[in-house]
């Protein structure tokens, strides 16, 4: 098991939290199994941006971004250098310590749907 940490985030997880996760499961998947509903408007299939964290520790444990979800990161509100799609991230055996950003690009919900 790899430990998650979870940095506050006013809506999501308040407090904060430490989630017990299984390596090759995606940060995406693990953080909804433990009730911390991110959004993910494209249903995990990489193909938005609303599941966008900031990695603050342990990025470079993870698998590096396909080219597709880097395409997808050039768009996210708030991109950082450890940015990384959470329904593409897949935990590796190192902690991870994550930042969910305060807000995110949502077309659909946001009325901007073409």
């Amino acid at each position: 098991m790899v430990q998650l940490i979870v940095l506050p985030h006013v809506e999501l997880c308040p407090e904060g939290t430490v989630i017990e996760a299984e390596s090759g499961h995606t940060i995406c998947d693990t953080l909804l199994e433990h009730g911390i509903e991110i959004e993910h408007a494209c249903e995990r299939s990489c193909a938005c941006t609303t599941c966008h964290v900031i990695l603050r520790e342990g990025y470079d444990s993870l698998e590096p971004a396909e080219e597709d979800e880097e395409d997808l990161l050039d768009k996210a509100w708030g991109l950082e250098p450890t940015s990384r799609l959470s329904c593409q991230a897949t935990i590796g055996n190192e902690a991870l310590v994550i930042e969910i950003p305060k807000y995110t690009i949502n077309m659909v919900s946001e009325g901007k749907r073409k």
